[in-house]
């Protein structure tokens, strides 16, 4: 009996977990290290900068009512926080530097599978691209990539939050210290 009760409770938070999942088996995440760099040597960083760019010529996208730029920081100084490289006091051992793109026009190749006939089709694109620049030489030693659809069908800013966050802990997952 009480397995049953168990049951009863557990399969209607299960449900409900199903349905508030965000999705993000589209999201591709890729890193590139400097073989040569030390990565447990940096201990500190400072912000370089980041950049947005936008594509979108018959303004299709929706933007997000939050600040982009604080949040993205945000999650990037989590990250570095997390494996132990704080922000700088004083000279940084890095600098941070981040790029965000949209892009609405975006193609893809696309492949009828009983024709095999190839055409192109419109599949609105985003990607974020975070550096990691060693401050004495000023040659990145870390940089990762996110590529993702972009979601017409996006529910609300909590879902884009979310998925920014889930491809930047991805692309710090990989990141070997």
């Amino acid at each position: 009996m009480p397995v049953l009760r168990f049951l009863f409770f557990l399969f209607p938070a299960l449900l409900i977990a199903a349905c508030t999942t965000v999705p993000t088996s589209d999201i591709k995440v890729r890193t590139e290290v400097d073989p040569k760099a030390n990565l447990a040597g940096y201990h500190s960083y400072a912000w370089l900068g980041s950049a947005g760019i936008l594509n979108d010529p018959d303004r299709t996208w929706k933007p997000v009512s939050f600040d982009i730029d604080a949040v993205v920081r945000g999650l990037i100084d989590e990250q570095l926080q997390k494996r132990g490289i704080m922000p700088a006091s004083g000279q940084p051992d890095l600098l941070v530097g981040y790029a965000l793109g949209i892009d609405m026009k975006a193609l893809e190749i696309k492949q009828d599978p009983k024709t095999r006939f190839t055409t192109l089709e419109n599949v609105p694109k985003g990607a974020l691209v975070v550096v990691l620049v060693d401050a004495d030489t000023g040659y990145t030693i870390w940089a990762g990539e996110a590529v993702a659809n972009i979601r017409k069908e996006r529910k609300d800013d909590e879902e884009a939050r979310q998925r920014l966050a889930y491809a930047i802990r991805k692309m710090f997952s990989e990141m070997k210290r």
